[in-house]
């Protein structure tokens, strides 16, 4: 009998040992908020290195990081919880990145990045039609006076973003609706002027570790920091 208590107990040894199941780690690629400073943050909120970038969605250096330096940013540093990532909006190129942000910031906040891809994957066919605009001054001349809900339209309209963002689930109705939206562009303006202010943006992408701006511009340069900063 006593045999037999004891080859019991030695069989149950090895489930108390494991204990409850360990919680799945969070798919910090899921895992998206809008900031305080009218950013939109991707990852680990505690991460120990938090990266921001300012970009601008027809810069075509944005467009090169943006192409090359997103995949490895997510798939090594941010799924892994080391790094979290926010974009920030500097409109370099005026009322086309006005309206392009307006855009992106009207989907849902899960949606943003996917959708901030596919814009950039874009970029070059925004920029055929804007090439298109620039041949017709006084048209351009007339949309740069006025109030910029309206001047944000005209250029979704011309340059096809309207019918861009329909691809990426916005419902034109609710597209027009936000590049009209008073506070969204108000927001818009504030995370610009505190780019400008603040820290000291001056073009873009800028990017920043931890508070630090960093004089790189491409991945091949960003990521040695990103190491160098200990992740």
């Amino acid at each position: 009998m006593m045999q037999r208590l004891l080859t019991l107990m030695l069989a149950l040894v090895p489930l108390f040992a494991l204990g409850a199941a360990p919680a799945p780690q969070s798919n910090w690629l899921t895992t998206v908020v809008v900031t305080p400073e009218g950013g939109y943050r991707q990852g680990n909120p505690n991460a120990p290195i938090k990266l921001v970038e300012y970009g601008s969605r027809t810069c075509p250096t944005c467009y090169q990081f943006a192409t090359a330096g997103m995949k490895p940013l997510r798939d090594q540093y941010i799924a892994t919880g080391k790094v979290s990532y926010e974009y920030r909006d500097y409109l370099v190129h005026g009322a086309p990145d006005l309206a392009l942000a307006l855009l992106n910031q009207c989907v849902a906040t899960q949606r943003f990045f996917p959708v901030l891809d596919a814009i950039y994957a874009n970029q070059p066919k925004f920029e055929e039609k804007l090439i298109a605009l620039g041949k017709t001054p006084a048209t351009l001349e007339a949309w740069q006076k006025l109030p910029p809900g309206q001047m944000a339209t005209r250029f979704a309209e011309a340059m096809g973003m309207i019918a861009f963002l329909k691809t990426q689930g916005l419902p034109e109705a609710k597209a027009r609706q936000c590049l009209a939206d008073p506070k969204a562009i108000a927001r818009i303006a504030k995370t610009q002027a505190d780019g400008a202010n603040l820290y000291k943006v001056d073009g873009t992408p800028s990017f920043f570790l931890n508070g630090r701006k960093v004089r790189a511009y491409s991945w091949p340069y960003l990521e040695p920091e990103l190491r160098a900063a200990g992740a």
